[in-house]
């Protein structure tokens, strides 16, 4: 009995996908998206579709953030410097 394998369950089967399930296009359109993918091809191809195009502005390198010379004082050093000044005005 311990031998006994059970037999598997069969899988199942996603239903496949059909051009139907699509919405369906006009005869214009499906002609037209038909000769902009050859013509794109054709382009691609030949290396016209590579060529950099003449009126693309370059781009614009974004500087960066000037840091500020800003003097960090920690907040326990600040206190002490204040006491210090107190205890020079008042003497």
């Amino acid at each position: 009995m311990a031998d006994e394998q059970k037999p598997k369950a069969p899988k199942k089967e996603k239903p496949a996908k059909t051009k139907e399930a699509a919405p369906e296009e006009g005869v214009l359109t499906a002609a037209a998206k038909a000769i902009g993918t050859a013509a794109g091809k054709i382009a691609a191809a030949t290396g016209v579709a590579d060529a950099p195009k003449p009126n693309t502005p370059k781009k614009v390198r974004i500087a960066k953030l000037q840091k500020k010379n800003n003097p960090h004082v920690p907040r326990k050093l600040k206190k002490a410097q204040k006491k210090a000044e107190l205890a020079k005005s008042k003497a």
